[in-house]
């Protein structure tokens, strides 16, 4: 019964829901968005790959391999979808995350293309149905392909989409909440065309105008009222929502290579959470266990940056005293 009701208090409060709400809007934006995605990635590479001939037995052997934002291909292949795909970047002169790429299957493999106008951390998304919300707003906003899309209406989503995510109490305002919805539905009406968003966009209203109440009618079960949404299915939710947050947090740190007092604060944020809701814990052991890891392994580093530090200090602290000297003339 305590496990309920501590659940059901978590599920019950109204700028938590919101930020659930919004979060599993964006998921289902995903779902609607997938297939289209996939077929105009098809449809791009088809494009490029009528422009960049392969000479027959020419392949990359796999010795061109990226290294976060830094890519400098061996083989003339590689080189010159390197120079295709930077054509087709609508910032020309920023940072492309070649890490999420394998060059030697672009010639083969449309969603490798893909992939490198997305943020980092979708080396291991292999198509479509695989990739999250932040991963196709990227790839339409980033690539000239998808540049009939109204841009301001998926940068608005963009931004929703990482104020949901760097909320430090994963709460957000009923305001904040309608603000989101109009945004959404808006970039929705540039799909028009596509069955699976229009479907999207009468689920999302309902979604959004649903209470998600819920109640502890017994000692052992939970029920959602007016069977708008279940307990079971909210946990889902939240569930998917915080293990993004968390690798989000994680890769950031990664690509800085250090960990910030944002971060800190962020984790430290996501920990207390997690810790005041048991089944939280136990649901998420191997997501929180991978972050605090890094988080080890970011302080060890700092600390031996630190040592490393105070001992030049001291040297050249040594080698700058006149008593110093003295004792090594003598």
């Amino acid at each position: 019964m305590a496990l309920a009701a501590e659940l059901a208090a978590r599920l019950n409060c109204a700028e938590y829901k919101n930020w659930l709400k919004a979060g599993q809007s964006l998921l289902l934006l995903r779902a609607a968005l997938q297939r289209f995605a996939g077929e105009q990635a098809h449809a791009f590479h088809q494009q490029l790959a009528a422009r960049l001939p392969s000479p027959p037995g020419s392949r990359c052997r796999g010795h061109c391999l990226p290294r976060g934002k830094q890519f400098q291909p061996v083989c003339t292949l590689c080189k010159e979808w390197k120079k295709e795909i930077l054509k087709h970047h609508t910032h020309r002169n920023g940072e492309v995350n070649w890490g999420n790429c394998r060059p030697w299957l672009w010639p083969s493999n449309p969603w490798e293309i893909a992939k490198a106008y997305m943020p980092p951390g979708k080396a291991d998304s292999c198509g479509p149905d695989k990739c999250d919300a932040s991963g196709l707003l990227n790839l339409f906003t980033f690539c000239d392909y998808f540049s009939n899309i109204d841009q301001k209406k998926v940068r608005e989503v963009i931004k929703c989409r990482n104020e949901l995510m760097h909320s430090s109490d994963m709460k957000v305002s009923s305001s904040w909440l309608k603000q989101f919805g109009n945004h959404i539905q808006n970039l929705l009406a540039e799909f028009q065309h596509v069955p699976e968003a229009q479907m999207a966009t009468t689920s999302i209203e309902k979604l959004l105008k649903s209470d998600w109440a819920v109640h502890v009618p017994g000692e052992d079960q939970l029920d959602g009222l007016e069977g708008e949404m279940s307990p079971g299915q909210m946990t889902e939710i939240e569930a998917e929502l915080i293990k993004e947050r968390l690798n989000e947090i994680r890769l950031c740190m990664e690509e800085q290579g250090t960990m910030s007092k944002e971060d800190s604060n962020r984790i430290q944020a996501v920990r207390n959470f997690i810790h005041s809701n048991h089944d939280l814990q136990r649901n998420l052991q191997e997501e929180v266990q991978n972050l605090e890891d890094l988080v080890q392994k970011m302080n060890s580093q700092e600390q031996v940056v630190k040592e490393t530090e105070e001992v030049n200090c001291e040297q050249k602290s040594d080698e700058g005293c006149p008593l110093e000297k003295m004792k090594r003339t003598v």
